[in-house]
């Protein structure tokens, strides 16, 4: 087996499986879940004080006592309480646009928690279970679902020039193993090809945990040695792989018959996270397409011109590279119009520095948009395992900011005609 068709299987262990935790293993706290509908239960209580079912006692602000089956069928929020037999945590199933999870166990009576607070108490052993012992039985199943949800999604035009434009800026490396190629791979897949590749994961991986909250570190650094202590520890030096390279401009033209509008995806290889350059393309893309509203292109292309459906920016980030973008759904007849429009665009922010007024309004719109991302524990956890993992460095949010304070007019222009050049993927999908 060749290093393609291994970095291949991988790819799809991560998705067959569904255990990404291989690579980064995230353990968090989140609290602000919607309170009862018809009771205003500012307190609640659960006791975790035994090795036998507990009910949750569960009081409003007057002192009632709630019901926890009548809470359970009045309240979408929370499915039920579980008991995990021959342990002492307990395990509270709520949903949740922003589902709790705690690894909790001790001796503590009777937890309190406020302001609408649910707290799940989540077992380690189902979680050692998965990591430790998956045997894949389901893997036909799994296989045949997958293909299912591919060729489901790429049922949307969106989703297909995404593919395209991934699939061929990225063409000959891991990271253009896009959702056409693996349905084109997936039946050639065999069990043991995945379950051997799982464990070479396991065997040979870089190994992240990131918890955050009001917990006691030396708890949970203790309770995760028990649970996985003994499975192969973080490898240091990963392979070094090759980055991605494009050395000629591409032309993709897709034909769909049945479609009423147009999808345009245009993009340039960039510099990832860990360049100087990280932090003047990340304005960049907030001010051509990455704002809303206020972006230039929105302003431009659908305001003004009135071309687009939708249009933006984007910069996708990845360990090896990272690729800046332009999107634009339209009218069939307005494609060159469009094409156009980007080049006055890109042509516009290479040659006319941006007014300090609009770079620093960019600059608090990334630092908005990253407080939102990060407001739970949950986020900052996947922030911190994702930043771990990657090898940017479990500061990397603090520099990051730092610099981004630090970028001038000139910077923008200087990344502006370094990266937007004369090679670069079009893709096109039309009637």
């Amino acid at each position: 087996m060749n290093k393609k068709q291994k970095s291949f299987i991988q790819k799809i262990i991560y998705i067959l499986s569904g255990i990404s935790f291989v690579t980064a293993i995230i353990l968090a706290v989140i609290y602000n879940i919607t309170g009862h509908k018809k009771a205003d239960y500012s307190n609640i209580f659960i006791d975790v004080n035994s090795e036998k079912y507990v009910e949750p006692v569960i009081v409003n602000s007057d002192g009632e006592s709630i019901d926890f089956n009548e809470l359970r069928s009045e309240n979408d929020a929370v499915y039920g309480y579980i008991d995990i037999a021959g342990t002492n945590i307990k395990s509270a199933v709520v949903r949740s646009d922003n589902p709790c999870g705690l690894l909790y166990s001790g001796s503590n009576n009777t937890k309190k928690f406020s302001e609408r607070n649910v707290v799940v108490f989540a077992d380690a052993d189902i979680f050692t279970d998965i990591v430790k012992n998956t045997t894949f039985e389901e893997f036909e199943k799994e296989r045949t679902k997958l293909q299912g949800e591919i060729i489901a999604e790429l049922d949307s035009p969106r989703a297909k020039i995404i593919d395209s434009y991934y699939k061929n800026i990225y063409e000959g490396h891991s990271y253009g193993y896009t959702n056409t190629v693996i349905l084109e791979n997936l039946n050639n897949i065999k069990k043991q090809e995945v379950i051997d590749g799982y464990k070479n994961i396991l065997e040979n991986s870089k190994k992240v945990c990131a918890f955050v909250g009001d917990l006691d570190f030396d708890k949970v650094n203790n309770l995760l040695e028990e649970n996985l202590g003994d499975i192969a520890p973080s490898t240091q030096n990963l392979p070094c792989l090759a980055h991605p390279l494009l050395t000629e401009t591409k032309n993709v033209e897709i034909i769909q018959p049945d479609l009423n509008q147009a999808h345009i995806l245009k993009g340039w290889l960039a510099a990832s996270a860990d360049s100087e350059d990280y932090a003047s393309i990340a304005l960049l893309n907030i001010i051509l397409g990455a704002s809303g509203l206020s972006s230039r292109l929105f302003l431009e292309l659908r305001d003004k011109k009135g071309l687009a459906y939708v249009v933006r920016s984007a910069y996708d980030v990845a360990r090896l590279s990272a690729n800046f973008s332009i999107y634009i759904a339209t009218e069939p007849n307005n494609i060159e119009t469009s094409l156009k429009g980007f080049d006055e665009e890109i042509e516009k922010i290479k040659t006319i520095p941006v007014s300090e007024e609009e770079l620093e309004n960019a600059k608090n719109n990334i630092f908005g948009k990253w407080a939102f991302i990060g407001e739970t524990n949950s986020q900052q956890a996947n922030w911190l395992a994702h930043y771990g993992i990657m090898g940017f460095g479990f500061d990397f949010h603090e520099k990051a900011v730092e610099k981004i304070k630090k970028v001038t007019p000139q910077d923008i222009i200087a990344c502006a005609n370094k990266y937007f050049n004369d090679t670069y993927v079009l893709s096109v999908l039309k009637p």
